[in-house]
């Protein structure tokens, strides 16, 4: 996610994933499944896995496979969609009551294994109560016939989002169920079906690959499949009055760009440009990981650009405004294109390592800039290590997060995850040099493509590469209150609150949180 406002200065997928198995040993899984070992005849409540930024977030007791998501659209944004989530899962424990995340539509009936089960609300969880307990290691079919609610929840931001011409999706961090009941967590990522019935006159587009377009009568139902597991925060589903653009991408990689379709012609000189910025990104860190690519250019005033699975997320305005200079506008789209690796294919395990997803988004966006835009990296971080201290004491140390505000969840992408997360892998490599740190980038996203990982895992890996126990170095950058010295630049100091200088990335400055988030431009 790359949040505004912008800177004002320039600034240098039923079977069951291979991954499974490695989430099933996730030590926050397993401490939470002996909680959902509920009586039936005790009071319905929300459950979660004890996240700590988000602790009622994910349901213990199952492991998500796959999601079949069907909506249909009747043209206006306004109003709910009718909709159906079968979820495919495995049983971890046994359960007597199923917790789904989700607060923001009708449920209209619930089957299991395609029989009728009871449910009610507790919080943001649904409980559904099935006819006989599930037993461990049970396969089990979960079907909710419900709407989806697209004109948003009081004090909720994302989910829906709604569009000059129609619908797309933002649920990042925590908000996938106010769309669909969901297992709503990023470490239980499952396969996705998603199908949008919708009237002619719309496009559809979702993650992955088209399987089918279907038209009865005046409307068509467009279905499209992932090839990869995918986190719920990752979907992404656009109904407009939109054009599909294609293009080859490296090695035959199809690119499709979803776009207004009387803008196409003006946000073509930017689309274009997608397949060499792959290229890029695969010369720094090796294959894309995924099916397809391309941008879901969106008319909507978000705040924000959003990394969601193969079709990323972008504010049109950002393209067709004046006053971003091309080399930002660039590196903005390298931004959210690096997430496919950091985040979407590699994704965290747990919201405290959120600075994994950021923090490399943002390094690969400053690389580009300084290679594209002639914007040293370096003096990036010089300037970021000036703001560091003061992005620990606001929003806590990369690793180790505070908590989001009050009603803000989205909050936590505070400046300490972007350009706080990059100053930390910038001091990485100036500890173990270039060679030693370009290895590691590659190997993290080889070894645990479509899975999960921590900041743990990471040590771990650039331990295992440069030969080194580095455990007081990412102790001090990861957890520190204060920010260490950063090697190779003993002159580098932390600045007044302020100063000159202190600017530096475009994402974080606001996070939602009340701040101006438009009509600040980079000259």
């Amino acid at each position: 996610m790359l949040l505004t406002p912008r800177a004002t200065v320039p600034r240098p997928r039923p079977v069951r994933p291979r991954a499974t198995a490695r989430r099933l040993k996730s030590a926050l899984l397993a401490s939470a499944v002996s909680v959902c070992l509920v009586a039936a005849s005790a009071p319905a409540a929300p459950l979660g896995i004890g996240d700590r930024l988000f602790p009622y977030l994910g349901n213990p007791g199952y492991d998500v496979a796959s999601y079949d998501l069907s909506f249909t659209y009747s043209g206006s944004n306004s109003k709910p969609l009718q909709a159906v989530t079968t979820i495919d899962a495995w049983t971890t424990g046994t359960l007597d009551r199923i917790n789904l995340d989700f607060a923001h539509g009708d449920v209209e009936s619930v089957e299991v294994d395609g029989r009728p089960a009871t449910f009610e609300s507790a919080g943001d969880d649904l409980v559904v109560t099935p006819e006989d307990a599930l037993l461990p290691g049970s396969w089990t079919r979960i079907t909710v016939r419900h709407t989806s609610d697209p004109v948003g929840a009081d004090g909720r931001d994302g989910g829906w989002v709604r569009t000059a011409d129609g619908l797309a999706m933002a649920n990042q961090a925590d908000v996938a169920h106010l769309v669909f009941p969901c297992n709503d967590h990023p470490s239980d990522k499952a396969m996705f079906t998603i199908r949008i019935t919708a009237p002619d006159d719309y496009t559809a587009v979702a993650n992955g690959l088209p399987t089918g377009a279907d038209r009865s009568g005046s409307t068509t139902t467009w279905t499209y499949r992932t090839q990869h597991p995918m986190a719920t925060e990752l979907a992404q589903v656009s109904i407009g009055r939109s054009t599909v653009l294609h293009r080859d991408g490296p090695h035959g990689l199809p690119v499709r760009d979803v776009v207004p379709t009387k803008d196409r012609t003006a946000l073509e000189p930017w689309l274009k440009k997608t397949p060499d910025q792959i290229a890029w990104m695969e010369k720094k860190v090796g294959r894309y990981p995924f099916e397809t690519y391309g941008l879901l250019m969106a008319q909507a005033d978000t705040g924000f650009e959003l990394e969601t699975q193969t079709l990323s997320l972008f504010e049109k305005d950002l393209f067709t405004e004046p006053g971003y200079p091309k080399w930002y506008i660039e590196s903005i789209m390298v931004h959210e294109l690096s997430h496919q690796w950091f985040g979407d294919s590699v994704s965290p395990r747990t919201w405290s390592d959120l600075w994994l997803n950021e923090g490399h988004a943002t390094w690969y966006e400053a690389l580009y800039a300084e290679e594209k835009g002639g914007y040293s990296l370096q003096e990036r971080m010089k300037a970021a290590y000036g703001a560091s201290d003061r992005w620990r004491a606001a929003g806590g140390p990369p690793a180790l997060p505070k908590a989001p505000d009050p009603g803000e969840k989205i909050s936590i992408f505070r400046p300490n995850v972007y350009d706080g997360a990059a100053l930390v892998l910038y001091a990485l490599r100036q500890e173990i040099g270039q060679k030693a740190f370009e290895q590691v980038e590659r190997d993290w996203v080889r070894d645990h493509e479509d899975s999960t990982a921590t900041t743990a895992d990471f040590r771990r890996l650039a331990e295992e590469v440069s030969g080194r126990d580095l455990g007081a170095f990412f102790q001090a950058w990861l957890y520190g209150e204060k920010t260490p010295p950063m090697p190779g630049h003993p002159d580098w100091k932390p600045t007044a609150a302020g100063e000159e200088g202190a600017r530096t990335s475009p994402a974080p400055q606001a996070a939602k949180a009340g701040h101006a988030r438009k009509g600040t431009k980079a000259p």
